[in-house]
């Protein structure tokens, strides 16, 4: 028998042409819809391969189900959804979607912010609800962006292109990281700072950093206590890095000026979200890599991290790497 592949959303058939002429290819027919969990544990018990989305739960639960389960490829580079020390401990492969998205997350990132600071979406609704009367001086006015200063909290590759953007229109970039780029810092002009010094000194803060123990709620109402008055917040990182309910209070009360967010910490939120109801917060459904072009590598990567695995070969994006040395 051919080696089973679920594939937990509807996916172009020619994107996954190799998979089905190599493997019996199972795939939940809904874009938008999740696989219901019943129907993917159902399907994993069968599975030497899931190919999930970063909304995906792959428990310890689900992988002890998975009994001929040799590799989980997410579509992400994140992977805080996947219990990858389970998964190691049954020798299950956990692939992710490393690089190929971080110029599209980035340029998402920077339009973020230019659309918060600029009040482009709070616009656009205005002009389209018939509220634009005549002209008038400070009409929908908001911050420039150009020569202020962008705090970037986490310089990963992806924080490392947004400062590039920041870069061309002249602002000065303050970065936060684990460890410091000396490359980044000469190519770049980024200055390394303490992490209180970034939220003190930027205009922007942007929340680049991935989701560990560590960085879970690490934007919180003391955090925001320390930012100006006039700052703006921008996060297409993960949710849970941030307090929502301490982001809430904080714009409410002007502790900062706006925020900007591409991910929640539970997604999809609902049309009663309280951050929802604030004009100074430009929401996006977790688009940050939603091009054609790069969702197509995305799913190109899963494939033939599939497609070696299962046939005897080491993949290409590994994250548990002791797993080849073992």
């Amino acid at each position: 028998m051919k080696p089973t592949v679920f594939i937990t959303r509807k996916l172009p058939d020619k994107s996954i042409a190799v998979l089905k002429d190599q493997f019996e290819v199972r795939m939940w027919e809904e874009e938008e819809v999740p696989v219901p969990k019943e129907v993917l544990f159902a399907e994993v018990e069968n599975a030497e391969a899931l190919f999930t989305v970063v909304s995906d739960p792959v428990t310890e639960e689900l992988l002890s189900a998975g009994k001929n389960l040799k590799v989980v490829a997410n579509m992400a580079v994140g992977y805080d959804n996947i219990d990858v020390e389970a998964a190691t401990k049954r020798g299950v492969l956990v692939c992710n979607t490393p690089d190929v998205l971080t110029e599209t997350t980035a340029d998402l990132t920077f339009g973020l912010l230019l659309a918060t600071a600029r009040r482009v979406v709070e616009s656009a609704e205005f002009i389209k609800q018939g509220k634009w009367q005549s002209w008038s001086p400070f009409l929908l006015a908001g911050h420039d962006v150009h020569h202020k200063t962008i705090g970037i909290y986490g310089m990963g590759k992806i924080g490392e292109a947004v400062a590039q953007r920041a870069k061309g229109f002249g602002m000065e970039i303050l970065y936060h990281n684990r460890t410091r780029k000396p490359e980044a810092e000469k190519v770049l002009g980024a200055k390394y700072c303490s992490f209180d010094e970034l939220l003190e000194l930027s205009d922007f803060v942007v929340a680049m950093a991935p989701l560990t123990n560590e960085t879970k709620h690490m934007f919180n109402a003391e955090v925001f206590s320390k930012m100006k008055s006039s700052a703006i917040f921008i996060n297409s990182s993960r949710g849970a890095v941030v307090d929502e309910e301490a982001l809430y209070q904080a714009l409410i009360h002007n502790v900062i000026a706006g925020a900007g967010l591409d991910v929640f910490e539970k997604e999809p939120i609902s049309q009663d979200h309280p951050l929802l109801s604030l004009p100074n917060v430009t929401a996006l459904p977790h688009i940050g890599s939603a091009s054609i072009e790069t969702r197509m590598s995305m799913i190109h990567i899963c494939v033939d991290n599939i497609q070696r695995i299962l046939t005897g070969k080491n993949p290409r994006t590994l994250v548990n790497k002791s797993l080849l040395s073992e």
